[in-house]
């Protein structure tokens, strides 16, 4: 094969690896559209399948607006769900006092696990 043989073979993989990537982003939208009622879904598969470039493009042009809001709806969601699960793992328990946070501050000195500087930033942190 000569240079230019290889070039139109990169250029149809190009091609080729955005359409399945544009295709997976539509079923993953058709899929997770609440909206839409079970028999449209079928449809668009079936017009997905036997009518590929076609129905992707009458797809996105259609439901892409609709696509944009429920792919961003989604990602605030889920940005959402990960600052909660943050700030329930990173605050301290509800039931700890201070007492008991120098008490363990204490242990974990004794054992070695912790500097002197820390237990002193630990107890600062506790008593204020």
């Amino acid at each position: 094969m000569d240079f230019w043989s290889y070039f139109w073979l990169l250029v149809w993989w190009f091609f080729f690896v955005a359409y399945l990537m544009v295709l997976f982003q539509i079923f993953g939208d058709l899929f997770r559209d609440d909206e839409l009622g079970g028999f449209a879904k079928a449809l668009w598969v079936l017009a997905l399948i036997f009518a590929n470039i076609i129905s992707a493009l009458v797809y996105l042009i259609v439901r892409g607006k609709g696509m944009a809001a429920r792919t961003m709806k989604r990602n605030a969601e889920m940005v959402s769900a990960q600052e909660d699960y943050i700030r329930s793992v990173a605050a301290p328990s509800s039931g700890s006092s201070g007492v008991e946070q120098l008490a363990q501050a204490k242990a974990l000195l004794d054992s070695g696990a912790i500097t002197p500087e820390e237990f002193a930033a630990i107890k600062a942190k506790a008593l204020a």
